[in-house]
Formats: structure tokens, C-alpha cells, sequence
């Protein structure tokens, strides 16, 4: 037997391998679930851009899997490189014309997906979850 903390982690991973599979439909777009969070957190950055490492700090991932992750994106136009006029040293990731508009699409979609998987009547559930993800890390 093991622990109530760790069953909930445990819980809590597979329901977060669920919910992935569940935004496999963002593919209609013709991006994944990781590809959506890339997009949201540039989309809602100060002036849409940032550096690569606070980017892979704000999703969760390490500087190297934040530019596997770039990469695909970059060469179809989604995101691009802007370099820091004050110092050569830092650049930025950015979201282009064409990311802002294929985000706001799959935005309806993902919203869609989320509604599915949450109906309303689990509001003061959900409140308390976001409370506890947000302890946890779970800031985006």
C-alpha cells in the first residue's frame, strides 16, 4: 500500500496523460497539446515574446526540451527569433502573425475540449484543484 500523497500524484499523472490524449484533436490544427501551451504563454507574454529558459521554466520543461519542442514550430512560421538590441547574448522566442491566429483558433477548440472535461457543475471543485495545482507549481 502506499501513501495518500503519492496515490494522488500517481492520480494525478494519469489524468494528465488523459487530458493530453483528449487535446489530440488540437491536430486539426496541426499542432499538439505542447504546441498549444508554447503558443498560450507567448500569446499572453509581455509584448508576446520571451526568452527561451523562462519559457521552458513557465511550461515545465528543461531549456532543451523547450527548443525540441521550438523547432517544428519555427520552421512552419508559428514562432520566430527576435534578438535583444541591447545585448546580442539574449534572444527572444516569439509568436509570429501566423501563431497568434492559428492560436486563436485552436482556442475554441481546446476551450471545447476543456468544457467536455469539466462541466460547470464541478465549479467549486475546480476552484479548489486550480488553488492546489497553483501550489504546486501549476502557474501557467
Amino acid at each position: 500500500m502506499i501513501n495518500k500523497d503519492l496515490n494522488f500524484l500517481l492520480n494525478m499523472a494519469k489524468v494528465q496523460s488523459i487530458v493530453s490524449r483528449k487535446f489530440d484533436s488540437l491536430s486539426v490544427h496541426g499542432i499538439g497539446f505542447s504546441d498549444f501551451m508554447i503558443l498560450y504563454v507567448l500569446y499572453n507574454a509581455p509584448g508576446q515574446r520571451m526568452r527561451r529558459i523562462d519559457l521552458a521554466e513557465r511550461i515545465g520543461l528543461t531549456a532543451s526540451g523547450v527548443t525540441r519542442l521550438l523547432a517544428p514550430l519555427e520552421k512552419i512560421g508559428l514562432v520566430g527569433r527576435e534578438v535583444n538590441e541591447r545585448d546580442a547574448r539574449v534572444s527572444y522566442v516569439v509568436i509570429t502573425e501566423n501563431g497568434e491566429k492559428l492560436f486563436e483558433e485552436a482556442k475554441v477548440t481546446a476551450e471545447d475540449i476543456a468544457t467536455t472535461l469539466l462541466p460547470a457543475k464541478k465549479g467549486k471543485s475546480i476552484q479548489l484543484m486550480t488553488e492546489l495545482l497553483a501550489e504546486l507549481g501549476g502557474n501557467l
